[in-house]
């Protein structure tokens, strides 16, 4: 739908905020806004003392917080990305700069300047938007408000379709009549019996078909979000729940069931997704959320029928997952993960992870694991954005060594960087895919 169907239809919260006039137009009155706060005296004091002082402050707050955000902190392995240390910079600049206007300023003045800084604040926020893509529309951003949840659907159907040698699943099933046209999307605790991990709620998707008498066996894709994230990230951001709902009104109401369990602890936590001294995630993600499953939803069973996906960091995992539990996933999607985890350096991770013995860091690593191990049951589909020059190389390296290892990959480049442009449109198409390799579609 264009900028203008949608401007005639009113309906101001699904304009999109990614392309069309309205970033272009931001982008215009943020930095008109940073030029009527730096340029719009003709007082000496502003021009000698308080304009390079504003400047000053604002170098030295965007290099103070590169140091602290990089440097200390740490929470991006791979680093904060330059346009958003740029766009953060130019938004530290016009707070500075409506700072030093303040002191002397009355009345229109500063509610003027207050005005233009916040416009500058705007135009900073709208292009680290249009750079990772998280809110494409207004509904979105207002997603955790305006989504609701229903509760899991955990009854036990009396009887079940399931494939056959011969046949997938859209081949033996028939969709019964007053089947709903969307499926569900529930919040529930997955507990760490086994891991001792203890998770945030996980998001699950059960598709329309999932509701039927029979009810046929779906398969399972577990999808882990990035770091920082929460696990319905891949709701609220990446409407994965459309693209499950689009796909199945094209295969009678079938579609995967999707489980989105918590990898991280909390929003900013780094857990590796490994057994480690910080936390025993691969063991929640290999044993306590498929036992969870099992437990409390009817699925397909066997490992062809489970497939272990992310973004980012947690491409990253669905990598480490499929090399270290393949007994569990026998297919994997990584769209822009790492090569290896990691918490910033070799050493650091080695240090923090493994109490500083490697042996256990090449033990679980899945290059290394790769280049012991061959896994020609497993299928692999590799994601990244052409445009992503942190990402991309790490990708090309995996690919070339998922297929070393024997396993039946793809690779697909996506346009863009690296964000929600790439995931968000990522798995819709990714989705046939997953379903012909569990059996779903032919």
């Amino acid at each position: 739908m264009t900028t203008v169907s949608l401007a005639l239809a009113w309906n101001p919260i699904d304009w999109p905020l990614t392309h069309g006039p309205i970033p272009y137009a931001v982008l215009a009155a943020g930095w008109g806004s940073l030029l009527l706060l730096a340029l719009s005296t003709r007082g000496r004091t502003w021009w000698r003392r308080r304009l390079p002082a504003a400047l000053l402050v604002a170098a030295t707050l965007s290099l103070l917080l590169d140091v602290v955000v990089d440097g200390w902190w740490h929470p991006f392995p791979e680093g904060t990305p330059r346009y958003v240390t740029w766009w953060i910079a130019v938004a530290l600049l016009g707070l500075s700069l409506v700072g030093f206007r303040m002191p002397g300023a009355v009345g229109r003045r500063r509610l003027l300047a207050a005005g233009a800084g916040a416009l500058v604040l705007l135009m900073a926020s709208s292009q680290v938007n249009r750079g990772f893509g998280q809110y494409p529309t207004g509904r979105v951003m207002l997603a955790p408000w305006l989504s609701k949840t229903q509760d899991l659907t955990t009854e036990m159907a009396a009887t079940t379709v399931g494939s056959t040698l011969d046949k997938v699943l859209e081949e033996v099933w028939q969709a019964p009549p007053g089947l709903p046209e969307k499926g569900t999307v529930s919040t529930v605790p997955i507990p760490g019996t086994k891991s001792g991990f203890t998770a945030r709620d996980a998001y699950v998707y059960l598709p329309p078909a999932y509701q039927a008498d029979p009810r046929p066996l779906l398969p399972v894709v577990v999808m882990l979000s990035g770091q920082p994230g929460i696990p319905g990230d891949w709701v609220l951001s990446g409407q994965i729940n459309e693209a499950l709902d689009a796909f199945a009104a094209q295969h009678n109401g079938l579609a995967p069931i999707v489980v989105m369990p918590d990898q991280l602890g909390s929003t900013w936590n780094n857990t590796l997704c490994l057994d480690s001294n910080i936390a025993n995630v691969q063991t929640y993600l290999a044993q306590d959320v498929p036992d969870w499953v099992h437990a409390n939803l009817q699925t397909a069973k066997g490992r062809q029928s489970w497939v272990i996906g992310g973004a980012s960091m947690g491409g990253t995992c669905a990598l480490q997952l499929a090399v270290n539990a393949p007994e569990v996933y026998g297919a994997l999607l990584d769209m822009s993960g790492q090569e290896e985890p990691t918490l910033g350096t070799r050493e650091q991770t080695v240090k923090e992870a493994f109490g500083g013995d490697e042996s256990k860091f090449n033990a679980v690593d899945p290059m290394q694991v790769m280049a012991r191990k061959h896994f020609p049951d497993t299928a692999a589909a590799i994601v990244v954005g052409r445009s992503d020059s942190e990402f991309r190389p790490q990708q090309e390296k995996i690919f070339k060594a998922v297929k070393a290892a024997g396993m039946k990959a793809k690779f697909d480049l996506m346009p863009g960087d690296h964000g929600w442009v790439i995931f968000r449109p990522g798995i819709v198409d990714q989705l046939p895919w997953l379903a012909r390799q569990t059996g779903l579609i032919r």
